[in-house]
């Protein structure tokens, strides 16, 4: 005998076109939450595309400035400016490559990592606050989907994975 699924046994399972505008509207949801955790870090804030790049320099370790113009999206001298800036801040530094001499590697300093380690503590802390809100079941199916999402996502090529270790968020 077949099996019959009606309505109300049915997982509820949106048209991607919904989900992703519930993405949408989480994702500003996201970036109001992010700006809380991030003024609450104990240095001063960077600007969002600062923090892109200390999370690309976290991720590969040792580019070029060529690289991370691929991975930002933006030119040579976007980049080299945003890297003085970080440079400046001590959360980045240069280093001649061993390969050329005319290229520098860039690299995450200690205390870049320090202050991304504070500032994801900063956020987790914001989001837990919303999420011990919720009922457990709407927790448990949250963390379902976002570990969904973020495998289609590395799946996708869309981003390189980050690897979890040193990581509280």
């Amino acid at each position: 005998m077949p099996h019959v699924v009606n309505a109300q046994t049915a997982p509820r399972s949106p048209r991607p076109g919904r989900a992703a505008e519930a993405a949408c509207e989480v994702v500003e949801l996201l970036e109001v939450l992010w700006d809380r955790g991030r003024d609450a870090a104990p240095v001063a804030p960077v600007s969002a595309s600062q923090l892109r790049v200390l999370y690309s320099l976290e991720r590969e370790q040792g580019i070029n400035l060529r690289r991370l113009g691929e991975i930002l999206g933006s030119s040579p001298p976007s980049v080299s400016r945003l890297c003085d800036r970080l440079e400046a801040l001590g959360f980045v530094e240069r280093t001649p490559s061993p390969v050329s001499r005319r290229e520098l590697m860039l690299n995450l300093t200690r205390r870049g990592a320090a202050y991304l380690r504070e500032l994801r503590v900063q956020r987790e802390e914001v989001l837990r606050s919303v999420i011990e809100s919720m009922p457990p079941d709407s927790r448990a199916a949250l963390h379902d989907g976002l570990e969904a999402f973020r495998d289609a996502v590395e799946r996708n090529a869309l981003i390189h994975k980050t690897p979890r270790t040193d990581r509280t968020a």
